[in-house]
């Protein structure tokens, strides 16, 4: 690993891979979200026959292009950086996190490849049946290549199914369904497969609503409405749903991660939930809750029974979480100084492992062995030099959590009135909801982002949680080169999103390919 490491290397690699995650970011869900709604859209003309549902997925689908050309773009220079940028991570684990990258690359992609060119090009050279299957095709392509991505990702959060070798020095797999079906992998692909249809309900609804305000190709504008809408509403709903389970599992496994999703510093039995409050900046040590914010509204022992299933479970705080000392399955928690020094230990056990191998002395080398076997779940910790380093950003994890929860309550109850306006033909009289579902398009990416804030800030101070911590994952680069290429990839991606607006604003003001007549309901 890396000694003496300047830490302005490891916040620009931070930066770095932030930026370039969070423009990525900014192209997935609306792919994942509009392959959904514009396939349903064929769907409706395969069954009926009706021209009008043709047209309509062809609007859609141009937008989708585009967004996914610029997708496809960003995604790869993300995919490079691990080679790049984080060296040390990608040799300590590579085994492991390279393999979902390869499927994904050969299977995923190359579908995507392989279909959109039928489902853009294929119109009238194919059956209806043939095109049909190639448009959804694309789409369960763009999701399978976010479940391979979204495994690794969940991987990093809960390592399993892998073995340490001492020999190599690398973690090995050794279950490749613990990796691909643990609760953290199923649950994270749901619950931001989920997101993206929810997000594309949102522009859907938002670019239906601008065609409204025109007094545009009405008849397109209210069927593409309602049918975003009932995307949306259903995705929300289930998003609650994978949301609870979520939280059950940071809160196994990523106990300090909640704690500061929280702005909890002292935990307790029958712990409550902070439904929204204002952290006060800089807050350590605090003895009451309350003195960590300015307003809190509290709901007394919810937290307990979200996380827990039990009203009066022990949640633990930050200021529990190092000291150690309260209730776990496995018996009482051990505090930091504890875990930094198995660590250590750990370390230690390694280096003794090796250069008694060197030696060929089996004797000494198995008797390391050992000892680092016991300790190596520690093994990250041996790397971190004091352990207010464990605590992850509070402010802005517990804002960007909280963002997250309100907005989705927010597209909740709009995609509700939504729906139920459409249900009575009466979209096109309520101008105010038309101006808010418009408005609305910039919030459903503002909840994106802040729940991949959520899990990656949250998770610091890991690449790998408990495992390998970002000090010791980074590539030992010159920081200039670093800052260079950040603000390289920053123009770079910058351009890009400013030409996608605008071609997809062009695209927009061109409107579907239709003759029909515009309609008052």
């Amino acid at each position: 690993m890396i000694e003496n490491l300047d830490t302005s290397l490891v916040d620009w690699s931070r930066a770095q891979f932030a930026m370039t995650a969070i423009y990525h970011w900014l192209f997935v869900p609306l792919t994942l979200g509009l392959g959904l709604i514009m396939s349903i859209m064929e769907t409706f003309y395969y069954k009926t026959g009706n021209v009008f549902w043709r047209e309509t997925a062809k609007f859609w689908m141009k937008l989708f292009g585009i967004n996914f050309a610029v997708g496809v773009a960003t995604g790869l220079i993300l995919e490079f950086e691990f080679g790049t940028n984080w060296s040390n991570y990608s040799w300590f684990v590579g085994d492991i996190f390279g393999a979902p990258l390869a499927i994904e690359g050969v299977i995923a992609f190359f579908m995507e490849a392989t279909f959109i060119a039928v489902m853009f090009f294929g119109w009238d050279k194919v059956s209806k049946g043939a095109h049909l299957a190639s448009t959804w095709l694309t789409w369960l392509g763009a999701t399978i290549s976010a479940l391979w991505i979204l495994v690794a990702n969940a991987w990093m959060q809960h390592p399993v199914g892998m073995q340490f070798n001492p020999d190599t020095v690398r973690n090995e797999m050794v279950d490749f369904w613990a990796l691909l079906l643990s609760p953290f992998a199923v649950d994270k692909f749901f619950h931001t497969v989920i997101s993206g249809w929810m997000l594309g309900g949102a522009f859907v609804v938002g670019i239906s609503a601008w065609f409204m305000l025109k007094g545009r190709q009405t008849e397109f504008a209210v069927k593409s409405m309602k049918t975003g809408a009932v995307v949306g509403l259903v995705s929300s709903v289930l998003l609650w749903v994978t949301g609870d389970i979520a939280a059950k599992n940071v809160g196994k496994h990523q106990p300090m991660k909640l704690a500061a999703m929280e702005g909890l510093y002292n935990g307790s039995a029958g712990e409550s939930l902070v439904g929204i409050g204002i952290l006060k900046p800089g807050v350590k040590n605090v003895q009451n809750n309350d003195e960590a914010f300015y307003f809190a509204l509290r709901f007394p022992k919810m937290l307990s029974w979200l996380v827990a299933g039990d009203a009066n479970a022990y949640i633990p705080g930050i200021n529990d979480l190092l000291k150690g000392g309260y209730p776990v399955d496995k018996g009482i928690a051990i505090s930091a100084d504890e875990k930094i020094a198995r660590g250590k230990s750990a370390i230690k056990a390694l280096a003794d492992y090796r250069i008694a191998k060197s030696n060929h002395n089996e004797s000494e080398a198995a008797y390391a062995k050992a000892a680092l076997e016991k300790d190596f779940e520690y093994f990250g910790y041996g790397y971190i030099k004091e352990v207010t380093d464990l605590i992850p950003p509070t402010g802005l994890t517990f804002y960007s959590f909280h963002v997250m929860v309100l907005l989705g309550g927010y597209f909740l109850a709009l995609f509700i009135v939504v729906v139920l306006l459409g249900w009575k033909n009466s979209l096109l009289k309520h101008r105010w909801l038309q101006w808010v579902s418009l408005l609305s398009i910039p919030l459903a990416y503002v909840a994106g982002q802040a729940g991949w804030i959520v899990a990656e800030v949250g998770r610091q101070p890991w690449a790998i949680q408990d495992i390998l911590p970002v000090t010791a994952a980074v590539s030992k680069l010159p920081t200039a080169s670093v800052q260079l290429t950040f603000f390289l990839f920053l123009l770079l991606f910058t351009v890009l999103l400013v030409a996608e607006i605008r071609i997809m604003i062009k695209a927009i003001k061109k409107g579907p390919n239709l003759k029909t007549k515009n309609i008052n309901s």
